[in-house]
């Protein structure tokens, strides 16, 4: 997992927690890196893990909350360093939609070594998008920030909804209706 992640991820959670929280959190886990990220640096998804169970633990939040409000957190980050690739879409159907051939395309050339989740569309037209999210992270209520983020910034209401495809949560098929 690119070490980007993982600095926003304890940004926010400094900014939402405090130090201390974020001082915990890497301290009850068992990290390879020790906690020390770079933006560049790919790290073991099982140290995000980690940092999960233990800010969940602290905060009494459940995990995929925790996700979720990370997700809608790191949108910033995407617009602020890549804020240009909205200009390339009229609606954010038409961007959702171009996730896994477009967008995923472009970041495997900036992060080669990246490991993304993919997204196959099962069916569109202008105002709704249903799609099938895979990845053995589990981080679907990320892409579901993501996407709601995604509808704001085109200034267009959405209603997102979704069902687990399997009990880990691997596969998702999201059901994505706008509302101009």
């Amino acid at each position: 997992m690119k070490g980007i992640v993982f600095t926003e991820f304890l940004e926010m959670v400094e900014e939402k927690f405090g130090l201390e929280v974020v001082d915990y959190i890497i301290e009850s886990s068992e990290l390879a890196s020790e906690g020390i990220y770079t933006a560049v640096g790919t790290y073991d998804f099982f140290e995000m893990q980690q940092l999960l169970v233990h800010l969940s633990e602290v905060s009494k939040i459940p995990i995929n909350d925790l996700i979720y409000t990370y997700g809608l957190y790191f949108f910033k980050t995407l617009t602020s360093h890549h804020g240009d690739i909205f200009k390339y879409y009229n609606s954010p159907i038409e961007m959702v939609a171009s996730i896994e051939n477009h967008i995923h395309v472009q970041v495997k050339k900036i992060y080669p070594d990246a490991e993304l989740p993919t997204f196959k569309i099962v069916e569109q037209n202008e105002q709704s998008l249903s799609l099938i999210y895979k990845s053995e992270r589990a981080m679907f209520m990320f892409a579901k920030a993501l996407m709601e983020k995604t509808f704001e910034y085109y200034h267009e209401n959405v209603d997102i909804q979704y069902n687990l495809l399997n009990d880990k949560g691997t596969e998702v098929k999201f059901l994505i209706n706008s509302h101009g």
